[in-house]
């Protein structure tokens, strides 16, 4: 059988390691199950572990998305002498951690699930680690416990500039970025310019599976393979299934009604049929909901549950498609879909505007860009991508896009 990543992390023999002062960023995938335990139980037994840096939804990823965590009181009993730093609370210096809880360590080992897009905040979170490191001159090992990307290889959309770049959108990215947690690491220490030590522990096996959920509403693979488009109707007011046992891969609100409903499905059904070539690979099937929180809690929606087919499928266009039609359906009208106001830390631009983070996808979904420019642009975004990060691949499998 082979040896996990964690096994081959835990039989190192680098005297750091062993008698050294260690931090690790983690949550509750950091888990082997072959003993039973958190890593950081295992470190803290070690006598070397010092500080525990805990991401966006908590330790155990039971913080609802933007609930800032400013208390770590509930952790200080599960590993004695060591500290649990929050690197999201309320403000927004929290996000970086501080030269304070960095300088003091030898070694910084991180291992924690990502989903593949570029919106969810645990790889921000690393990045503004690595800048603490590199712009401060700290004497840090890391070492990355890689983990599978649930997403796989498939890249999506376009590189985000400086003008759209948030905490949920690191400058350069695209939507989907196709590589390993580990391999993004490789990248962010090439594109900051640092020098410190960097060891990755890769897979036994490349592969796209998770066995713990990585954040309250990515709970299986099929999750992520939606996440890259649904996650874009957090710019909308409606509801992208939070509160369901089905997030991002159920939408809709109570103001659309069910007449309403099937006459949006016959206009994406059109708008896909006249581009016949693209096999969209999923199937959208009308449905009521009712939310247990978040948007529209305990009221009656009515919208669309998505069902892959297991066919060729670009998440963020068809999710674009679909905003647009919807978009379109209800222009003219009293009813807007679009949310208003600053939604990040470190942005005022809406949330739509930051989750996009492309001035070409942002005219295409309120209805002022062609499809086929966008198309363009996409094909152009992710050839970018694919050439840039391929020098950081540490498995064989290649990165790819889907043809248009």
């Amino acid at each position: 059988m082979p040896i996990s990543s964690m096994k081959r992390f835990l039989i190192k023999q680098d005297q750091v390691l062993k008698d050294g002062v260690l931090g690790l960023l983690c949550n509750q995938t950091s888990y082997d199950f072959e003993s039973g335990r958190y890593l950081f139980e295992i470190l803290a037994d070690r006598k070397v572990l010092r500080k525990v840096f805990i991401p966006e939804h908590g330790l155990f990823s039971e913080l609802q998305d933007q609930l800032p965590l400013n208390s770590t009181d509930i952790y200080s009993a599960m590993a004695e002498d060591v500290e649990f730093v929050s690197l999201y609370q309320s403000s927004e210096d929290s996000l970086k951690a501080s030269v304070e809880n960095l300088k003091d360590l030898d070694a910084l080992i991180i291992d924690i699930q990502d989903t593949g897009c570029r919106y969810f905040t645990y790889l921000t979170t690393i990045y503004n680690i690595f800048e603490t490191i590199y712009q401060n001159d700290l004497s840090i090992s890391v070492y990355v416990l890689d983990k599978p990307n649930p997403a796989g290889r498939q890249v999506e959309g376009t590189l985000i500039t400086k003008e759209y770049s948030s905490f949920i959108g690191i400058q350069g990215l695209p939507h989907r970025q196709g590589l390993t947690i580990g391999e993004m690491c490789l990248f962010f220490k090439n594109k900051i310019g640092a020098s410190f030590e960097l060891e990755i522990i890769p897979l036994p096996n490349f592969s796209t599976s998770f066995t713990i959920q990585p954040s309250p509403n990515i709970s299986t693979e099929t999750t992520s393979l939606m996440y890259s488009g649904q996650c874009l109707f957090e710019g909308t007011v409606l509801s992208e299934g939070r509160g369901t046992t089905r997030p991002f891969e159920i939408i809709g609100a109570p103001f659309i009604q069910w007449r309403d409903l099937l006459k949006i499905r016959s206009r994406i059904n059109s708008f896909i049929d006249h581009y016949s070539y693209l096999n969209l690979g999923v199937k959208i099937r009308p449905l009521c909901f009712i939310p247990a929180f978040h948007k529209f809690a305990e009221e009656n929606c009515r919208g669309f549950q998505f069902h892959l087919t297991g066919e060729k499928f670009h998440s963020l266009l068809y999710s674009m498609i679909l905003i647009r039609m919807i978009n379109e359906f209800y222009t003219g009208t009293n009813t807007s879909i679009w949310l208003e106001g600053k939604y990040e830390s470190g942005s005022e631009k809406t949330a739509l505007e930051i989750i996009v983070g492309d001035s070409i996808l942002l005219d295409f979904v309120n209805c002022k860009e062609s499809y086929e420019n966008v198309i363009s642009v996409l094909e152009a975004g992710e050839e970018s991508w694919i050439k840039l990060a391929d020098k950081f691949r540490i498995y064989d499998a290649p990165l790819y896009r889907l043809k248009f």
